[in-house]
């Protein structure tokens, strides 16, 4: 029975932060209606360091040192940081459905850097998936693509997809570490990177004012920053880096599912089609990882 439980544990996990990004990039996009978008991520990421500073005192916890912070911090500079930053900007030209696909590309990309960095071997089956997936996210979203967005823009959202799979990696490559230390240690180095974007960009700095710009910060600090970047924090130290990196391929049709749960929109069948790839892709990708350990370790 516990073992069972434990076993099941990693999946709600998987999930948890499947449903909770894929609500993000509409509340971002939401948000950058009521502030500047390098300092709603700046604010954003203050009030998530804050939050975990006191969470680390109530539990006891203490804040990573040496490897552990060298790791968190390299975590949190290329996705608190790096990726943050290019996000929230690229999403104020790129609708979010769209920004969803880009980010997809983000299991190829942490498949080719856990390879490069000796973490996991790059199996022809996990490629497929990959790539079956983001065809499933491209059918899904097609509509969408039409659209005219600065290039720069769209670059960014890919740059950001590129950093955020990175820094799964670096922190596989540390010290295994309870997730909210890596996540307040990783929240120290992202957020200066925010801050230093948005002085340069000479945005102004009023603190927010209202529900528009303090409901998409508060969502975002704590069931965003807190609980999903924690659960995937848990979840680096028990999966594959290149299997928990396909949330990213899911969160297109979480959002989708919302869309027509909340709003009742109703799936065209393009979409339905879409989903049906993405779907496949994943659970390829999950079959592939268990089938590894049997087959003599490909």
């Amino acid at each position: 029975m516990n073992s069972s439980r434990s076993s099941a544990l990693p999946f709600a996990a998987f999930f948890g932060c499947c449903l909770v990004w894929g609500s993000t990039f509409l509340v971002i996009q939401l948000g950058n209606a009521a502030m500047p978008p390098f300092w709603a991520a700046s604010v954003r990421l203050a009030i998530a360091l804050a939050l975990l500073l006191i969470l680390l005192r109530v539990f006891r916890i203490p804040f990573p040192r040496g490897d552990a912070f060298r790791a968190a911090a390299a975590f949190g500079f290329l996705n608190f940081g790096v990726s943050f930053t290019l996000l929230y900007w690229g999403e104020t030209r790129v609708p979010s459905g769209l920004t969803a696909v880009l980010y997809a590309t983000v299991p190829l990309s942490t498949s080719l850097f856990a390879r490069a960095f000796g973490l996991e071997r790059l199996s022809k089956w996990k490629l497929l998936a990959a790539v079956i997936a983001i065809a499933g996210v491209a059918v899904i979203f097609a509509e969408q693509i039409r659209g005219n967005f600065g290039l720069l823009h769209l670059l960014a959202i890919l740059t950001a997809a590129t950093s955020a799979s990175l820094s799964g990696v670096m922190l596989k490559r540390g010290p295994r570490q309870h997730p909210l230390a890596a996540n307040a240690g990783g929240a120290v180095a992202g957020l200066p990177v925010c801050l230093l974007a948005s002085f340069v960009a000479r945005e102004p700095h009023a603190l927010p004012s209202g529900w528009p710009a303090w409901g998409p910060l508060l969502y975002l600090s704590t069931v965003g920053s807190i609980g999903a970047f924690g659960l995937y924090a848990w979840l680096v130290n028990r999966w594959p880096v290149s299997r928990i990196s396909f949330i990213a391929v899911v969160v297109p049709v979480v959002a989708l599912l919302l869309g027509a749960a909340i709003h009742q929109e109703r799936l065209t069948s393009a979409q339905a089609l879409g989903s049906m790839f993405v779907v496949a892709g994943v659970v390829l990708a999950i079959l592939s990882d268990r089938a590894a350990p049997r087959s003599g370790g490909h």
